[in-house]
Formats: C-alpha cells, structure tokens, sequence
C-alpha cells in the first residue's frame, strides 16, 4: 500500500507537470509558426516576447507544483543584483534532472527567459522537443571522436551549429544556460574520467566558448551557479513521488573579461588551454563550495 501511494502521488503530480506543459504548448506552437512565416522583423521580435511570456507562465505553473505538490526546499544566495532586461551567460554544475526545474523556478522573471543546450536528437522528444524549438532553445549537435576520425571533414560543424543558434539571440535580451560538464555527475563517472575534483566532472569548454564569441559583447555578466544537495541529489522520479529535495544555490556574478571574447577557441591552442585552465580554477572554486556547504546543511 506505501508503495501504491507513492507511486499514485508520482503519477499525480507528473501528470500536472504533462497538463501544464500541454496547454502552454499550443500558444507556444501557433506563435512560433506564426514567427516563422512572418518576414517583418519587429512583429518577429513582438512574438518573440509573447513567447517569452508564455513560456515565463508554463515556469510559473510548474514551480507553484513544485511548491504545494512537492517537499522542494530551495535556498538561493546571490540573487539581489541581476535584472529582467540583462543580458547573462548561466554556468552551472549538473547533478540532476531535478537540476533544471530547480534554476527555472529560481530565475524565472529575474533575469531574462532562461534557455539551455540541448542535445539536437531532443527535438524529436513529444511536446517538450517542439517547445523547446517554439522557445528558441538553441540545440547541439555533437559528433563522437570515433566519428570524427572517420569524417574529418565534419570537425569544428558542431560548434558552427551551436554558433547559428546563439546568434537568434542577439534582438532580445536573453540568459543562456551552459551545464558544463556536458552530462550529470555520478562517482562513476568522476572515477571513469579521472577528474580532479572531489564533487565534480572535469567542465568542457566547447559550447561556452561558443556563446562568449558569439555574443560576448551584449552579455552583461556570467552568472556562476553551483548546484548543492546536501543530502542527496534526489532523481526526478523520486520528487513526483514526494521524496524530500533539499537544494543550497550559490549565484556568484562575474565580470566578462574581454581576453574571453576576443580569443579563438577552435584556432589558438594557447587560448584554449588558458580557457581551460580559467574554468579550472573556478570548478575548484565550486567543488570547495559543494564541500563546505555539504558540511554546513549535511543531515
């Protein structure tokens, strides 16, 4: 019987998720068709902030679920000086699905309409890969080494990808979040990859080079978030099915230094390797704050 109740509230409270999602759907869908086949830049740019708007709802919704339907407690630090119509790039860790509910409640009407990487495969996912699209979530296209060794000719497409998508974002003023470490964090994949840190995977640079030399000039900072479960970090499933989520956000702001924009991540290899050792000092940073905080908020 405890097992049928859990998994009943699970169901429940995934399927409030399901019916947000599609009612935010279809104006998300008719707008952004719409977009599509208008040619005139300001009306292109007016539903462009009709679909920020609905997509700000759809967050809204799903964090007064998150709030009344689930046991998520969310503490934030950091948040008193970012504004509605800046212009920010989001770096954070990744710990779980979870993740991404968690940052869009935070940020929601505090900077500008978050928006993430995807994968492009994602596009095909039912309902969400459209509205993601409608949202103009700028979707990745990566290629394996494998596959690259093979087709040396595709090297450097992805992120040729990654910059037509950035470039969409420069009309209206936007928050792009990066999850740098390309995946979520798992002790099996810290020991597989051998990274250094004790909390972390190693961050990889590619997609947030990308952003800065695309947009470097209109970004107005780089919000650094570290993501803390003190406890656990708790699976998406086991939330809906009213497990306790206790999340510490660290928000830390910034300054955009101009070697970041002006340098050439896929041309100058002593650019690289001095953005790698930049963000490496910063994942340091964040690894002493998982640490501390664990320590701090630990059960």
């Amino acid at each position: 019987m405890k097992t049928f109740t859990r998994n009943f509230r699970g169901v429940a409270f995934f399927g409030g998720l399901t019916v947000n999602t599609i009612f935010w759907f279809i104006p998300l869908f008719f707008l952004a068709v719409l977009k599509l086949l208008l040619p005139v830049p300001a009306l292109r740019r007016l539903i462009t902030l009709a679909l920020m708007w609905c997509g700000e709802n759809w967050i809204s919704f799903n964090t007064l679920l998150m709030r009344y339907g689930a046991k998520v407690d969310i503490e934030s630090h950091g948040l008193e000086n970012l504004k509605s119509d800046g212009w920010y790039l989001v770096i954070a860790n990744h710990q779980t699905w979870v993740d991404i509910l968690v940052l869009q409640a935070v940020f929601n009407r505090r900077v500008p309409f978050l928006k993430f990487f995807i994968k492009q495969q994602l596009i095909w996912f039912p309902v969400l890969g459209v509205a993601w699209w409608a949202l103009d979530m700028p979707f990745m296209k990566r290629y394996s080494p494998s596959y690259l060794v093979k087709n040396p000719h595709m090297k450097g497409r992805d992120l040729q990808t990654t910059r037509r998508a950035c470039e969409k974002f420069r009309d209206t003023p936007t928050s792009i979040l990066n999850f740098i470490e390309g995946t979520r964090f798992s002790e099996k994949k810290r020991d597989n990859r051998k990274s250094p840190y004790q909390n972390l995977l190693q961050p990889r640079a590619g997609g947030f080079a990308v952003a800065v030399s695309s947009m470097g000039e209109l970004f107005t900072s780089i919000v650094d978030v570290t993501l803390v479960y003190p406890d656990v970090a708790t699976r998406f499933w086991d939330m809906c099915c009213g497990a306790e989520v206790r999340v510490i956000i660290d928000i830390r702001e910034r300054k955009l230094e101009q070697w970041l924009v002006q340098g050439d991540y896929e041309g100058d290899r002593e650019f690289r390797k001095k953005m790698h050792t930049w963000l490496g000092q910063i994942w340091a940073e964040k690894d002493a704050i998982i640490a501390k905080t664990r320590k701090e908020y630990g059960r």
